[in-house]
């Protein structure tokens, strides 16, 4: 593993006020050459995390080591990591080309082919045109761009993205996730990136790690989250749009929905559920099959998104979303038959909100 995490916790302590626990307990191992993202919503400790690694924030407690090595006790630049900051935190009296080329100048290696290797990451990033100006007269995406460039250009043990592309136009965004993914796995690196895209998290990641709250909900790959998320957050955060989650009530072999008695789903998998025990019964928007089945409920919208359809549907006393990858005709107030196979329902505990089965498979 070239980077490992054990029970690292963060505690910001405020004078007078009650201390806040930003990470807690944070398990995560990175492999050579694997990138991994930290997605998350807002303060839900990401960045944080981030920030330890890279020496900016002082861990309270736990361990954290790069190539086998105990780094949270090093200062930054002994650390052998490279980091493009979401502020992007360029010198202001050098240029673009200096900027990116800085670290480079103090290994004697590397001086020969400094000039070259910012030519090229320039033409990469789509900055070439920039390369003699100064930071304070460009935009926000060309900033993040040159950020990035200084963070790519450098041969380290771990590279660490904030937010890396969050001020690009969704167009250019798409190119370069693409370009930059590439050069990541050519070169072999290791790197961690933070974002709230999901977009962003499934083009460039090998494997996600979902946060909230300070805590790690789960990590495995875009399609692990999909199909077998450990709890209700991860499977509404994960997935767009979320999945459905719909109350029922645990008997024999069935769920009996709590704002529909009369349905009752059966299940793929026996569970070994108390009667009445409660639940949730979790389906992906794009499983729920749509025409002539007996489930039935009123079309409140209907939107073509260009390439699909998102019918917003009143069901079992609950607004549930259905995907179609072609137009139907249908309007809000119509009736609509929906199909919904046992095998791609997700049982979850209501109380603790983990994970019983997925399909036809235990949790």
């Amino acid at each position: 593993m070239t980077l490992q995490l054990a029970s690292v916790c963060k505690t910001y302590r405020r004078f007078g006020k009650p201390p806040v626990a930003a990470v807690k307990l944070l398990d995560l191992e990175v492999a050579d050459g694997e990138t991994m993202a930290l997605l998350g919503s807002s303060g839900c400790g990401k960045t944080s995390s981030l920030r330890m690694i890279a020496g900016f924030e002082a861990v309270t407690s736990g361990a954290i080591k790069l190539k086998a090595r105990r780094i949270d006790t090093l200062p930054p630049a002994r650390r052998g990591v490279a980091m493009a900051f979401e502020t992007y935190a360029l010198y202001p009296p050098l240029t673009i080309a200096e900027n990116i080329g800085f670290a480079l100048a103090a290994d004697r290696s590397a001086r020969g082919s400094a000039a070259s290797r910012v030519r090229q990451i320039a033409d990469l990033l789509e900055i070439t045109p920039i390369l003699e100006r100064r930071p304070a007269g460009l935009s926000g995406g060309e900033q993040q761009r040159a950020s990035l460039a200084r963070a790519l250009i450098r041969n380290v043990d771990l590279h660490l993205l904030d937010e890396p592309m969050s001020q690009l136009e969704p167009q250019l965004r798409a190119v370069l996730r693409g370009r930059v993914k590439s050069l990541l796995r050519e070169r072999g690196y290791t790197a961690v990136f933070v974002t709230h895209d999901q977009t962003e998290a499934n083009a460039l990641a090998d494997r996600i790690a979902v946060m909230e709250g300070g805590v790690l909900q789960q990590c495995g790959t875009a399609e692990e989250l999909r199909e077998r998320p450990s709890n209700t957050f991860v499977a509404t955060f994960f997935g767009e749009p979320p999945m459905n989650l719909l109350p029922a009530i645990a008997e024999p072999a069935v769920a009996r929905l709590t704002g529909a008695p009369e349905i009752a789903l059966p299940l793929a998998v026996p569970l070994a559920l108390a009667e009445g025990q409660a639940i949730e019964i979790g389906i992906r928007p794009h499983r729920i099959q749509l025409g002539n089945f007996p489930l039935r409920g009123i079309v409140l919208s209907n939107q073509w998104l260009g390439d699909e359809a998102h019918i917003a549907v009143e069901f079992a006393g609950r607004t549930i979303v259905a995907v179609s990858p072609v137009r139907i005709a249908v309007r809000a107030g119509d009736a609509i038959g929906l199909g919904i196979d046992p095998a791609s329902l997700h049982v979850f505990d209501r109380m603790s909100g983990c994970a019983l089965a997925h399909g036809g498979m235990r949790a």
